[in-house]
């Protein structure tokens, strides 16, 4: 008993079915995975990707954890310009206890061992004044002693 040919199978019946060949496959998958690689590394290199994931992960109760506290400040330092070292040769020495809702973080950078610089050393860059409740940065960057807002917005 000859078998009915699916419905699907014999709207195509007058098209050969010629296959791709493999080279065929490598090529389709060069053009769209080349630039998307491309927008990645673009993205990854001008710190746009970590403007998205800080924006994603900081929330309200992240200003109470230490450790976001300064995986945001890396990125906000980084978007303000307030020093050209990479994100993870800069050193955060948070003052205050984990009581203190107004805490000063002296930001050091990092020479040597992977960080610009030929002699391993860390120099005082500037320092961040944070008030926890008011969701509120202030820095002396530029300006040692005397502290500015630095909007984080």
């Amino acid at each position: 008993m000859p078998q009915k040919p699916s419905p699907r199978r014999s709207l195509f019946a007058s098209i050969p079915n010629k296959g791709r060949t493999i080279r065929q496959h490598v090529i389709r998958r060069l053009i769209i995975m080349v630039p998307l690689f491309l927008i990645m590394f673009f993205l990854a290199k001008n710190g746009t990707l970590d403007a998205l994931y800080d924006q994603f992960t900081f929330k309200k109760m992240s200003w109470f954890d230490n450790s976001a506290l300064v995986e945001h400040l890396r990125t906000v330092i980084r978007q303000k310009k307030l020093s050209t070292l990479p994100r993870h040769c800069l050193v955060f020495v948070i003052n205050g206890d984990v009581a203190n809702n107004e805490p000063t973080i002296n930001v050091l950078g990092r020479h040597g061992n992977g960080c610009p610089g030929d002699t391993v050393s860390s120099e005082n860059l500037f320092n961040i004044k944070v008030n926890r409740l008011a969701r509120y940065l202030a820095t002396d960057a530029g300006t040692p002693g005397e502290f500015h807002p630095l909007a984080t917005q």
